[in-house]
């Protein structure tokens, strides 16, 4: 979680509270690190890691997207803002996906 703080910290994004959100409280058993967070105007932030050695393709982009909203779910409100840091190849049709649906890409090379 250090690092996902010090990330964002760097990008200008500084957090009143973040916390880890299990996977078993969202249903899936998908390997993927899922963090909810208040900045300090207030708004929730979902942050997602990835972290995989195959390359992100649309199908799974997609299986993000319905995460976010089983987190909305289960946060019980809208979260305003979506970021998701990926350490793997990406295809460049999963980060037109994900732009268009308002998420923060940010993809870091291996």
């Amino acid at each position: 979680m250090k690092d996902i703080v010090d990330f964002f910290s760097k990008k200008g994004i500084i957090f009143k509270s973040l916390k880890k959100i299990e996977m078993k409280a969202l249903g899936t058993r998908k390997k993927i690190d899922v963090y909810l967070g208040v900045d300090m105007k207030g708004y929730f932030i979902d942050i997602m890691h990835l972290e995989k050695k195959s390359r992100v393709l649309l199908k799974e982009a997609g299986e993000i997207d319905i995460l976010h909203a089983k987190l909305e779910t289960y946060n019980g409100s809208v979260i305003k803002n979506k970021e998701i840091i990926i350490k793997a190849p990406l295809c460049g049709k999963a980060k037109k996906f994900l732009e268009s649906k308002q998420w923060g890409v940010w993809h870091i090379e291996r």
